[in-house]
């Protein structure tokens, strides 16, 4: 026979804590989105330096005083207080350096984007000066559509108003809608 006073008061109990548990366990709509959202977390390093390898030889070296790396779906390193890089030959021989003020290393796509006082110049006494341009790591390559100043020995200067294509030892370069100033030797013909 089944205690029928054991019985009501086993069901008050059970009742009264699921009256609880359901009173402890409320939250806002806010607060249960928040839980699904992914969290963006930042990695902050300081003077920083770091090499590019490629076929097991340096083919770079990056300093800079700050990056910042964000993982996102596609992972972002910043270089927001300057960043300077210098490019190696195949024999570690320096070929050119590159200096800017703000710098963003796009890693999937393996390009970075540069801007503010952009100056790239190689060993043969070569400059360019912009304020954006690309450099695609893959293809060794720098790149822009904005204005650019090639500034040589003996006082030649070209300029590429839609921007240009260059090596990333910046040894060949093409200008887009260019105008320039280049010194050309005597001739050794004789004159008629």
């Amino acid at each position: 026979m089944i205690n029928t006073a054991l019985h009501k008061n086993y069901l008050k109990a059970a009742f009264l804590a699921g009256c609880f548990f359901m009173y402890s366990c409320e939250n806002s709509m806010e607060e249960v989105r928040a839980l699904g959202e992914k969290k963006i977390g930042q990695e902050v390093a300081e003077n920083v330096e770091s090499y590019m390898s490629q076929d097991g030889k340096v083919k770079a070296k990056l300093t800079a005083p700050l990056m910042l790396r964000t993982e996102t779906d596609t992972p972002l390193v910043e270089f927001p207080k300057t960043l300077h890089v210098d490019f190696y030959g195949d024999s570690v021989k320096l070929e050119s350096r590159l200096f800017a003020k703000y710098g963003r290393y796009l890693e999937t796509k393996g390009k970075v984007f540069l801007r503010d006082s952009v100056i790239v110049f190689n060993v043969k006494g070569d400059t360019l000066v912009t304020n954006e341009l690309w450099w695609d790591r893959d293809k060794g390559i720098f790149y822009t559509d904005k204005y650019v100043l090639i500034k040589q020995p003996m006082n030649q200067r070209f300029e590429g108003k839609n921007g240009m294509t260059a090596d990333q030892n910046f040894k060949s370069w093409t200008l887009f809608n260019s105008s320039g100033i280049r010194n050309v030797p005597d001739s050794a013909l004789p004159a008629n």
